[in-house]
């Protein structure tokens, strides 16, 4: 009995949270515009020779990664490669830096060496509040790159520093994660759009 229970416990669980994942997926529909905006801004990057940063702790580190290795590599479609770089993916550099400068420099530290005009940061956090990601757009828009947030609950400090952003309204990281992984998806599809056009 005490099975039965658990199961119909998980399942009342898992019908929760993915309704909550739904409703955080859907309610982008509501911001076609800014995506479609946002969806240019990095083909325009990538096809006037600029560069794709990408930066998030944790979970939004994986999502960064997600999105600059599947410029360099490929979405679904075969098409020349593309210049990203996912700024927390240098363990080694990050640590470096972590250890001379604090936690809060280690993405403004390598925008300050590697971020030029024409390039792009696509900051991502699940709060908007981190202090290394707003220290990386400060830097970002020194160094005269554009900068786009895929931001959560209310987009926070960050989504004061970005000149585009797309914010999940949830309070809950992990559907503002799920939801990223969808604009995720969607900027890979108009990089594969580019071989077309």
């Amino acid at each position: 009995m005490a099975g039965t229970d658990l199961s119909m416990s998980l399942s009342a669980i898992a019908t929760r949270r993915l309704e909550e994942t739904l409703l955080a997926i859907t309610d982008l529909r509501k911001q076609v515009e800014p995506l479609g905006t946002v969806m240019g801004i990095v083909v325009d990057t990538l096809r006037s020779g600029g560069t794709v940063f990408t930066a998030g702790n944790g979970g939004s580190a994986a999502s960064a990664l997600q999105l600059s290795q599947q410029i360099v590599g490929r979405y679904r479609d075969e098409r020349p490669a593309h210049r990203a770089v996912c700024l927390n993916a240098d363990p080694v550099a990050m640590t470096c830096i972590a250890n001379d400068y604090g936690f809060d420099q280690v993405f403004a530290r390598q925008c300050e060496a590697l971020v030029s005009e024409g390039d792009l940061l696509v900051a991502m956090s699940t709060s908007g509040n981190s202090r290394n990601i707003i220290e990386a757009l400060r830097t970002a828009q020194q160094r005269g790159a554009a900068t786009v947030g895929l931001l959560g609950q209310g987009g926070g400090r960050s989504a004061q520093l970005c000149a585009h952003c797309i914010t999940v309204p949830s309070d809950d990281a992990a559907h503002v994660l799920e939801a990223h992984a969808v604009i995720i998806h969607l900027l890979c599809e108009a990089v594969d759009a580019m071989k077309d056009r």
